[in-house]
């Protein structure tokens, strides 16, 4: 009796294929994390940063001596970001009946946010700051914040007179689509700041279709 031929698998189904797919796969991701930057143009070191680069900065590894104490609860009056210029006054902001964040004005564009359900700055937990990127006016205090770096500082004064001083681990364009709540406003046991605003293209039926995120934690109180 002849030996029975063994049929070749179909190329769909082979090794070589899954490999294939996934190197494209991977490359398609890549190329749409870039095309989604402010504007439509590409995001920059930021994105790259949250792709994965210089992960020991991000999560705080690599610098010398022991984590800040957090601070206890004060409302905050100041938000500096250095390598920006930015240095503007903070309003408390509540939830609406939609339970959704809201802004400052849009008649003071140069007005920073503070989620007054979150942490205050320095405290335990993670803290929200918002303010808009541009108006009818023209550009309002966070036009730049897309373009902020890894590593660079965010001071946040408050009433009591201390400032807590964050690092920047890393900065993420979210589609509105998507936006990933969990990920941006979750409970975290260290201090931590998120600062967001508006990105992506823009349409004035429906406005910008991503926002910007700044993902930092407090290394420093004074």
């Amino acid at each position: 009796m002849a030996p029975r031929r063994r049929r070749r698998r179909p190329w769909h189904r082979t090794r070589a294929f899954r490999l294939t797919r996934t190197a494209l796969l991977v490359v398609v991701l890549v190329t749409m994390v870039h095309r989604c930057g402010p504007d439509g143009t590409p995001a920059g070191q930021g994105a790259a940063t949250a792709a994965g680069a210089d992960s020991d900065r991000a999560d705080g590894r690599g610098r010398s001596g022991p984590p800040p104490r957090p601070l206890p609860r004060s409302r905050p009056t100041t938000l500096r970001i250095p390598s920006l210029g930015i240095d503007a006054p903070v309003i408390g902001l509540q939830l609406d009946p939609d339970r959704r964040l809201g802004t400052p004005p849009v008649d003071k564009p140069k007005l920073v946010g503070w989620y007054e359900g979150g942490a205050t700055p320095g405290e335990s937990g993670t803290a929200i700051a918002v303010g808009h990127r541009d108006t009818t006016t023209g550009r309002a205090v966070f036009a730049g914040l897309a373009s902020v770096e890894p590593g660079k500082e965010i001071e946040a004064g408050r009433v009591d007179g201390r400032t807590a001083v964050y690092t920047v681990d890393r900065v993420q364009v979210f589609d509105k689509t998507g936006f990933p709540d969990k990920e941006v406003y979750g409970t975290s046991k260290r201090p931590e700041l998120r600062v967001i605003t508006c990105g992506g293209l823009f349409s004035r039926r429906t406005g910008y279709t991503s926002n910007v995120v700044v993902f930092a934690h407090l290394t420093a109180t004074r």
